[in-house]
């Protein structure tokens, strides 16, 4: 491509008519480096594994519920978009409306690499489609992206670290998930993590998700701590931890998303909702705001 260019600058220099495929190429060469460059920021360890995201609603009940369902719906699109797969590991349905929580499987190249800027605390301002007054709410959902970690890195976990409990699943899955205690829930008392699966009939299978989505935390529990220290020392970069709000829908009385980090903007609020959010993420990117 680098020749081509060299060529058609040839041909403009002697006069000869090449704006138009000058342009043509030149674009494309453009695209060739954005993209070249985002591969080069995505170099981290991790990077081109699979995801595993969890969305949690915050305080607010139905409100923040349904806002969480909100989000799940947008990261399936964003998923489906780019061609990865989607494998619901957990979900556990709202009172009334939305999800309490949803953890997704994530699979393709670099699916953790770009889904890491998205970790953070998620605020929704609209009218209310609950409130018979029509009023204005603020609701608030938490995002957590963690990579699935490889067979060969080993994550010691004792067993006087947790407790397993079983319990019957609920939700989608029909009768013949609730009549066994299928479901599977892993608290690792170090940390303060918990996690649970109860999207397959088998408790074994359950169990053996539970364990991945643990690992998988800890691993970023512990990647977490390190550049939390690190960041101390430096003092450059600003933090992005967990409960931080990092961007905000306004659908009332305007309608724009806003990343607080970045201060992207992107008027189509509708078209961010249904999955396009490749901006604020090569913008995170590029901005080096995750390790």
């Amino acid at each position: 491509m680098v020749d081509d260019l060299d060529t058609l600058l040839e041909f403009d220099a002697e006069g000869e008519e090449v704006s138009a495929e000058y342009m043509g190429t030149l674009e494309g060469f453009r695209a060739f480096l954005s993209d070249l460059e985002l591969r080069i920021l995505l170099s981290g360890e991790m990077d081109a594994n699979n995801a595993i995201l969890t969305i949690h609603p915050g305080a607010g009940g139905t409100e923040s519920q349904d806002w969480a369902e909100m989000l799940y719906r947008m990261y399936t699109r964003w998923a489906e978009r780019h061609g990865y797969g989607v494998e619901l590991m957990d979900y556990q349905e709202g009172e009334g409306a939305g999800i309490k929580s949803v953890t997704v499987f994530i699979t393709g190249d670099y699916a953790y690499g770009y889904l890491k800027t998205e970790s953070g605390v998620h605020r929704l301002v609209r009218i209310s489609p609950f409130d018979a007054s029509s009023r204005r709410h603020t609701s608030f959902t938490s995002v957590f992206v963690s990579p699935e970690v490889d067979e060969d890195i080993d994550i010691e976990v004792e067993d006087k670290d947790v407790r397993i409990d079983t319990f019957r699943s609920g939700g989608a899955g029909g009768q013949n998930v609730n009549k066994v205690s299928s479901a599977v829930r892993i608290t690792h008392f170090p940390t303060g993590i918990v996690v649970s699966c109860q999207q397959e009939r088998s408790q074994h299978k359950n169990r053996d998700l539970a364990w991945k989505i643990l690992k998988s935390r800890l691993y970023q529990y512990e990647v977490e701590k390190r550049d939390e220290e690190r960041r101390a020392v430096e003092k450059t970069k600003k933090e992005i931890a967990w409960g931080s709000q990092i961007r905000s829908y306004v659908l009332q009385p305007y309608r724009m998303v806003k990343d607080h980090r970045t201060d992207v903007e992107v008027g189509n609020a509708d078209d961010v909702l249904d999955g396009n959010i490749d901006p604020f993420i090569n913008a995170a990117l590029r901005n080096k705001l995750v390790p």
